[in-house]
């Protein structure tokens, strides 16, 4: 899996444009535009991944990719909010029990705060790749929040290696491209190209244990390549 992952881009007869394409986008993350249209891009690799497909998707029809990408980022921001929520409610009650002690009583409690916090934060890292793939599926907005979908996903053995693969793709990638971020101007852009590449190469493995969890193949779904784009059947 860790192989056919790293290659997928690599299937492409625009690899380099779409990854530099990819690249500058990401770099310009802070402008939410652009920020969308990866995570649009990232939609469109899920989307063809759990089907069966690995045909690479290209940077076009930028303006349904935007509007995915914009719901693929509502989906992440909502789950993110659950662990900052947590953590500040725990603080809450951390800080009345201890009343503002520093003692045992209150080292206890802001250490109890902070493992809960990290751990509702590793749980939520854990989910939103199934909640974000889920929406590239159904495409409602919706699906990204359908527990009764995602929960059985979130169960399975297959997810969770994947999710283990994902997680060591990006911190890879985000290692190279920390190295490559000393290079002044060149190593940034490189960098931004790698973590592109870095995230696509993990979307693939979500969205592969997704097909083998649920094997369906592009031709039973029932559209073409067009209606594909507009109608996404639910699994």
């Amino acid at each position: 899996m860790l192989t056919d992952s790293l290659a997928y881009l690599t299937r492409s007869d625009e690899l380099w444009k779409t990854s530099i394409i990819g690249g500058l986008m990401l770099l310009f993350g802070f402008l939410l535009v652009s920020l969308f249209l990866v995570w649009g891009y990232v939609v469109r690799v899920l989307e063809r991944t759990t089907h069966g497909d690995d045909e690479v998707p290209r940077f076009e029809d930028w303006g349904e990719m935007l509007i995915d990408g914009a719901k693929a980022s509502v989906i992440l921001l909502a789950y993110s909010l659950v662990p900052i929520v947590v953590g500040g409610v725990l603080a809450g009650i951390a800080t009345l029990v201890a009343g503002g002690s520093v003692d045992s009583i209150g080292a206890a409690a802001a250490a109890v705060t902070g493992l809960v916090t990290f751990a509702t934060v590793l749980v939520v890292a854990y989910a939103v790749p199934a909640a974000i793939t889920n929406f590239a599926v159904e495409g409602r907005l919706a699906a990204g929040f359908d527990v009764g979908d995602i929960r059985p996903i979130l169960a399975s053995g297959t997810y969770a290696v994947a999710w283990l693969l994902a997680l060591g793709i990006v911190v890879a990638g985000s290692i190279v491209t920390g190295a490559l971020n000393a290079i002044p101007f060149v190593g940034v852009v490189l960098g931004a190209i790698v973590a592109f590449y870095a995230l696509v190469a993990a979307s693939h493995a979500i969205g592969r244990a997704w097909f083998d969890l649920h094997p369906v193949p592009l031709e039973e779904m029932g559209n073409d390549d067009d209606e594909m784009s507009t109608e996404r059947p639910a699994i």
